[in-house]
């Protein structure tokens, strides 16, 4: 089976190609090549946006997992948010249907519900994107799920939280330093639950919606499964990193008024706040659990910090 990967230069979709290159046939996508690599015949270098010709790269591709989007606000500009993650989305769909791929993955987020939830996010809660990325995630979504009920596409739709691992970027990378930095943490009152998904998990449940018949035309909301605290979560950090962490006994609604009087209201929230995903569906349908626990990831962290 040919399997292309989009983003494969990227923190998940490097990791993807490593896991599944014993197991398939595998063509890659990516912007742009350093100045010390050398192309392989599987890569192809392609923009993702509206006028992106797939040609050579789609050729006898059996399944598509799309993972390359723009991400962690690296853009303010949101045509430019727009132009990848929702039109050079559907334009590779569309190539994707002309030559004959049967399945499309595409990865989408947790954030597509926003953050005003007062019980697990689901595959039937409502969207509620309170972000330029997430919006273009649900216009995707959209358009991926219209073109697959009028065409022989078999799309599967993931929705995963944060996604995190020793080598994560983003919001996690930032944790990590964090607790390497600092003794002292305020998060001793904090028992708020969080939704996480370890890297090695995600690209677990990706390479099984490859084949699963089960996975055809279907969403899933994914996590670890076991939701933690920011307290919790930081302290599993420290004992990765073997390091000492004292959490000071701050109330939720002193750090709340601190998050306001810096600006940093959404940053603060985020930490303190509850995001929990109800993953239940994969288990049912597709009999998957976790493989990887949290404390097996962060393990490696002392290894590689």
């Amino acid at each position: 089976m040919k399997v292309l990967i989009t983003g494969s230069a990227g923190f998940i979709g490097s990791r993807l190609k490593n896991k599944l290159q014993h197991s398939y046939d595998i063509v890659t996508q990516i912007r742009g090549y350093s100045a010390s690599e050398t192309p392989q015949e599987s890569s192809f270098l392609i923009n993702i946006d509206r006028n992106s010709i797939w040609g050579d790269c789609l050729n006898g591709v059996d399944t598509v997992v799309h993972l390359a989007a723009v991400a962690h606000n690296s853009s303010n500009d949101i045509n430019v948010i727009d132009e990848v993650n929702f039109e050079g989305t559907i334009n590779l769909a569309k190539q994707s249907i002309v030559s004959g791929v049967k399945r499309f993955i595409y990865i989408s987020s947790i954030n597509v519900f926003g953050s005003r939830l007062n019980k697990p996010f689901d595959e039937n809660t409502m969207f509620a994107p309170e972000s330029a990325s997430a919006r273009s995630k649900v216009k995707a979504e959209t358009e991926l799920q219209s073109l697959a009920s009028n065409s022989n596409l078999e799309l599967v739709i993931i929705r995963p939280p944060l996604v995190y691992d020793f080598s994560a970027p983003g919001n996690f990378k930032k944790l990590i330093k964090l607790v390497n930095l600092t003794p002292v943490l305020p998060f001793g009152l904090c028992g708020n639950r969080l939704s996480f998904i370890s890297l090695n998990n995600l690209l677990d449940f990706i390479s099984i919606c490859i084949e699963h018949p089960k996975a055809k035309n279907e969403v899933f909301c994914i996590s670890d499964r076991h939701d933690i605290s920011i307290k919790d979560l930081t302290d599993g950090i420290a004992e990765g990193l073997n390091k000492r962490l004292i959490q000071l006994p701050i109330p939720v609604c002193i750090l709340k008024t601190l998050g306001i009087i810096t600006g940093k209201s959404e940053l603060i929230g985020q930490l303190i706040g509850d995001l929990q995903v109800d993953s239940s569906k994969a288990t049912d349908l597709l009999d998957w659990t976790a493989p990887v626990t949290m404390a097996e990831t962060f393990s490696k962290l002392t290894i590689n910090h």
